[in-house]
């Protein structure tokens, strides 16, 4: 594991599709959005947020997200994907990404969202659930 990804407690690994490329010979740059969601969502699910949601309707949802390309990615490498929180917030938190080609030992991309807790019956923010709080206080003790 790179120095890089000991900081993010949650990793994933994903193969790097041919259908992942474009005419400018290296992957599109949606796909980056897509191993950000990939690493989110089994963040998500490590700490019961979708869990939660399916009992309370009370889950997260994405109000923003941004890139920074740092390295190209091409059909047949292998990236890992890396995800924390960065800061909670009163409604939500701001989580970091990193994507580590590992074929080529480089970092490939960063990233940042702003995820918010949001209540799908009422239709408004809401506080993130206690359960939830205390999973990642777990997984992440430095944020408490």
């Amino acid at each position: 594991m790179s120095e890089e990804l000991k900081k993010y407690p949650v990793i994933i690994e994903l193969p790097i599709l041919w259908g992942y490329m474009d005419s400018f010979q290296h992957v599109n740059n949606i796909f980056f959005f897509r191993f950000f969601e990939s690493a989110r969502i089994a963040y998500f699910e490590k700490i019961g947020f979708l869990e939660t949601m399916e009992k309370t309707a009370i889950g997260p949802i994405l109000a923003s997200t941004k890139c920074k390309y740092i390295s190209p990615l091409k059909y047949s490498n292998t990236i890992q994907v890396g995800a924390k929180i960065d800061k909670m917030e009163k409604y939500g938190f701001i989580m970091k990404y990193i994507i580590i080609n590992k074929s080529q030992h480089a970092i490939a991309a960063i990233g940042e969202a702003k995820i918010v807790s949001y209540d799908y019956n009422k239709k408004e923010k809401s506080y993130l659930p206690d359960s939830v709080q205390k999973k990642i206080f777990e997984l992440e003790p430095h944020l408490t």
